[in-house]
């Protein structure tokens, strides 16, 4: 923030100092600074209100109007001050920063205490033209000035001595150093969306200045206070991080969080208003470095649509995505796509909420603040209530297929089923192990008895799980997997939302399979674990390999092998408590247990 005080402190001491009367409109950020009978309009960002009164009296001099003649053109005099974007960078010129690690590495390690005319000097010895010039001058402001609300003075030579200062310090050394090195710098005023900014909000709060650089024949922008660090929400703990992002900011990012009072400072064409400022999405500075490349909504406050709120991110490369709603996660729902990402937020109150989404490229990252929404919510979306436990990203991706689940289908994250039952498939890659979970928040239903609501079918390296929920609500379904060669543990490679609101679903477990139940077998009948009693048991099963199979039920009732592959037969469940299917693989008479099927007693029957 820039303090009023100061801005009409140097005002008034110019006006006695040098007999020019200053006129201050009623609206507006602008001065009026001449004599009685010729006044020139000028913005507040210009020189003469900010270096104090030695530097008024460079400017008012001789050699100060020589030099005004040669000065570098407005943007509003420029041929051309449109810059095209291609998303590709996010410099307003083409630098290449591998170019300029060395000279990088000595300014930020150059200590000069002199003066500023002997600290840019030692710093020109290792830049050659304009551009390093630039740049020598923001690496060592940004590792060397601290930002501070104690320090009140913006003077170059304060700010030079006490190394703190305030963002109109930052800019204002910026401008000196640059003046003594022969580069035409602009001071810029205006509106930001920096630490005390809150989305929704005005900006009377958010007064900053920053700096404009003339080279290769236009305008660049750039901001070393927030280049240097950054600051606690309070504004009292100051911690150096330098940013890349902030020198020669290509002016369509620039715009995101930098409003300047005169306009045509934004370097823009056409210019944004105020309002529009006000509306447009804030994006953090990591949402270019990370790779985003857009986002929609492009506002800052939007409104859910009868409960759900959706927002996509563009992205150039995949990554990775977490949100969270009033500082939880259990209302979102992340589908993450080659190209970016898409949300799906479904609020479970009325009123306005506070949307943030986080990115970061690896999963050896720590996530990164790239978004921030407010969300205004009338109704809530009640067929939708997302899990705890449900793991975040959701549906078949660029993630899963890393994982070795490909081609997984549904789609879809949320798979909606008004029976109660429904099927996954996809293709596994090679050497992969994977398990699945069934996880609630509301169920009663234990861990491993949920487990056994899933029935896995292998065929080669196409899988089909198929779901029969043991009662309506809304499950968290999870495939966890890992190379077979890996050491490591299982790890989340696809989750679902299976939901279903239908209350008379009670879909019994699928039979309980012993370690001999093999990835190339196949269950056809009966699917359901728990079997009626006195009834006939009709069975049906693919078991290639097996030389003989038969099921226990009292008796034994060998199964016999059909001429499409199945191995088929029944038996009746009166007097028994449970089946057992068994299989002997080398005509030895020796049979191991494959299924097993609960029969329910006659009571329950009845």
């Amino acid at each position: 923030m820039f303090p009023l005080y100061y801005i009409l402190r140097n005002v008034i001491e110019t006006k006695f100092r040098f007999g020019i009367s200053v006129v201050f409109p009623q609206q507006g950020n602008k001065a009026f600074v001449g004599s009685s009978a010729s006044r020139k309009k000028y913005s507040l960002y210009t020189p003469f209100f900010f270096e104090g009164n030695n530097q008024a009296s460079r400017l008012l001099s001789k050699k100060g109007f020589q030099n005004a003649g040669r000065l570098a053109p407005p943007p509003g005099e420029q041929d051309s001050f449109d810059y095209p974007w291609d998303k590709s960078s996010l410099k307003s010129m083409p630098i290449d920063l591998k170019q300029l690690k060395k000279l990088d590495a000595y300014a930020s390690k150059v200590d000069v205490k002199d003066s500023i005319e002997t600290l840019v000097n030692t710093l020109l010895q290792k830049a050659h033209g304009d551009l390093e010039k630039v740049r020598a001058i923001w690496i060592w402001i940004c590792h060397h000035i601290e930002y501070s609300k104690a320090e009140k003075s913006y003077e170059p030579a304060d700010v030079f001595r006490l190394r703190k200062s305030i963002c109109a310090g930052y800019a204002a050394l910026f401008q000196k150093m640059c003046s003594i090195a022969g580069i035409e710098c602009k001071r810029l005023l205006g509106y930001s969306k920096g630490s005390s900014y809150k989305v929704g909000k005005d900006f009377k709060d958010t007064y900053h200045a920053w700096n404009a650089v003339y080279l290769d024949g236009r305008w660049h922008l750039l901001d070393s206070t927030w280049g240097s660090g950054s600051v606690d929400d309070t504004c009292s703990k100051f911690t150096f991080r330098y940013k890349e992002f902030y020198f020669l900011t290509h002016p369509a990012l620039f715009i995101n969080n930098h409003f300047p009072d005169d306009h045509k400072w934004q370097l823009l064409n056409p210019t944004l208003t105020l309002q529009q400022f006000g509306d447009n999405m804030q994006y953090r500075t990591k949402f270019y470095s990370l790779g985003l490349l857009a986002a929609s909504p492009g506002t800052s406050v939007f409104e859910t649509d009868n409960g759900k709120a959706t927002v996509f991110i563009e992205s150039c490369s995949p990554t990775f995505f977490q949100s969270t709603l009033n500082g939880v996660n259990d209302c979102c729902l992340t589908t993450l796509q080659r190209n970016g990402m898409k949300l799906e937020v479904y609020p479970q109150k009325r009123g306005t909420h506070c949307l943030n989404i986080y990115a970061k490229a690896s999963r050896r990252e720590n996530y990164s603040h790239v978004l921030e929404y407010s969300l205004k919510c009338g109704s809530v979306h009640k067929r939708i209530c997302l899990p705890t436990v449900l793991i975040q990203p959701v549906g078949p991706s660029w993630h899963s297929e890393k994982k070795g689940i490909l081609r997984a289908l549904p789609c879809h994250p949320i798979i909606h089923t008004d029976d109660g039952r429904c099927v996954v498939t996809f293709t596994q890659s090679k050497n992969l192990d994977f398990f699945v979970t069934l996880d609630s928040d509301t169920s009663s239903v234990l861990d491993a008895t949920r487990r056994r609501h899933i029935w896995k079918t292998c065929r080669g390296n196409q899988v089909e799980l198929k779901i029969h929920l043991p009662h309506a609500g809304d499950f968290a379904l999870s495939i966890w997997a890992k190379k077979i060669s890996d050491p490591v543990s299982y790890d989340c490679a696809l989750s679902y939302l299976v939901s279903c609101s239908n209350t008379f679903v009670r879909w019994p477990v699928f039979p309980k399979n012993f370690t001999n139940w093999e990835d190339g077998f196949e269950l056809v009948a009966p699917l359901v674990g728990i079997l009626p009693s006195s009834c006939m048991a009709q069975f049906k099963l693919k078991l290639p390999g097996v030389a003989e199979a038969s099921v226990q039920c009292g008796e034994i009732h060998p199964l016999s092998l059909s001429q499409e592959g199945f191995w088929e037969g029944a038996c009746h469940t009166s007097g028994v408590s449970k089946v057992i299917v068994r299989v002997s693989k080398n005509d030895d008479n020796i049979f191991w247990p494959l299924l097993e099927y609960k029969v329910e007693s006659q009571q329950m029957s009845n």
